[in-house]
């Protein structure tokens, strides 16, 4: 009777053992179903920068994805947050994951996995997301998917895996580009004053599964990145620019505040008060345009551990203090070009370089 009584026991303990692991695996399981977002901005950009060590004579297409998502799970999210990336793409490199833990703070860098056979990179936020709350985060990758031959051409594809509420994709033409064709047609678009065109695209209430393709073709030579060709048409000022106060979005909307996001940082426009005329300006142009209410973000100020792997080495001594000082100037030139950071941001930045 004991025996059958232990072994009754034993049964009872092993069931409700893995009813509870269970269920506690369940807590930190990505549902995307259940972290819908309010927002989703997703840029697109053929030739705008490239990593460093890729391939001569290959054009590089980054994409960088911006969300804000709410936790409507039941309960505290303790785990990892995935999101769908074409890792097995040729050329593939993720660049950057970062979350956005407080307002008007600088993103904060997550490590990250990539996972090239679910295609999905993943990431635990540095706290848990509790119920009800939102989480922002950036994701940032580069592919070789540009097709060369008489026209360069690419295809890009988003599926979403929840639901949005405002879903926002920008295509940035790459500098000097001729014959573009994008389809479907953008309902809006710009030129700078360098005559790069941006393409824009604003969707509400995306339902899940929803699936968006785009095409994309232009004429090229060369393999000259937007951000080079900026640089070499209107060099950077840095000690002449200071005298501009507050951000590109201010000197549009007013002090209205507007955002966008991409990777990398992005090149001084200009000097005195055309010093943030350009991409920037133009990004944040599009947003008052479309009536957008945008957040502030600021870049991060370390590169994270994979990102950095992506930095040449740096020589010693005196060459080393040069070296390190042009590689952050054009980092944060790089920021303002695309948004990433106000002018305000880049001034108190870059006097800490000087």
């Amino acid at each position: 009777m004991l025996k059958k009584k232990l072994v009754a026991l034993f049964v009872i303990t092993s069931f409700l053992s893995s009813f509870f692991i269970s269920n506690a695996m369940a807590e930190t399981t990505f549902q995307p179903e259940k972290f819908p977002y309010t927002e989703m901005q997703i840029q697109v950009m053929p030739e705008f920068d490239y990593p460093e060590r890729w391939e001569k004579d290959t054009p590089s297409l980054l994409v960088g994805q911006y969300g804000t998502f709410t936790n409507k799970s039941g309960q505290d999210f303790d785990g990892k947050v995935e999101l769908a990336v074409p890792a097995s793409e040729k050329g593939f490199q993720a660049y950057l994951v970062a979350e956005f833990p407080e307002d008007n703070k600088p993103e904060v860098q997550r490590p990250f996995d990539v996972d090239k056979e679910k295609g999905i990179i993943s990431w635990k936020p540095s706290k848990a997301i509790n119920n009800n709350e939102s989480y922002r985060f950036v994701v940032e990758y580069y592919t070789s998917a540009v097709d060369v031959k008489d026209k360069r051409s690419f295809t890009y594809e988003y599926s979403n895996p929840t639901e949005i509420g405002t879903l926002d994709v920008i295509f940035y033409a790459p500098m000097e580009a001729k014959e573009i064709t994008l389809e479907p047609k953008a309902p809006n678009n710009t030129k700078s004053e360098y005559g790069e065109e941006l393409f824009y695209y604003q969707y509400k209430n995306v339902k899940v599964g929803e699936s968006y393709n785009y095409s994309f073709s232009y004429q090229k030579d060369g393999f000259k990145s937007t951000l080079d060709a900026i640089n070499e048409k209107q060099p950077p000022n840095d000690e002449n620019h200071t005298g501009v106060n507050g951000t590109a979005t201010d000197q549009i909307s007013g002090g209205s505040s507007v955002s966008t996001k991409s990777s990398g940082d992005r090149p001084l426009i200009g000097i005195g008060g055309a010093v943030v005329i350009g991409i920037a300006i133009i990004i944040a142009g599009v947003f008052v345009y479309l009536g957008l209410k945008g957040k502030s973000y600021s870049a991060p100020k370390a590169p994270s551990s994979k990102a950095a792997i992506q930095h040449p080495k740096k020589q010693q001594g005196k060459k080393e203090t040069k070296s390190i000082s042009v590689d952050d100037k054009k980092e944060l030139r790089k920021k303002l070009l695309t948004g990433k950071i106000d002018q305000e941001t880049y001034d108190e930045e870059m006097k800490k370089l000087i």
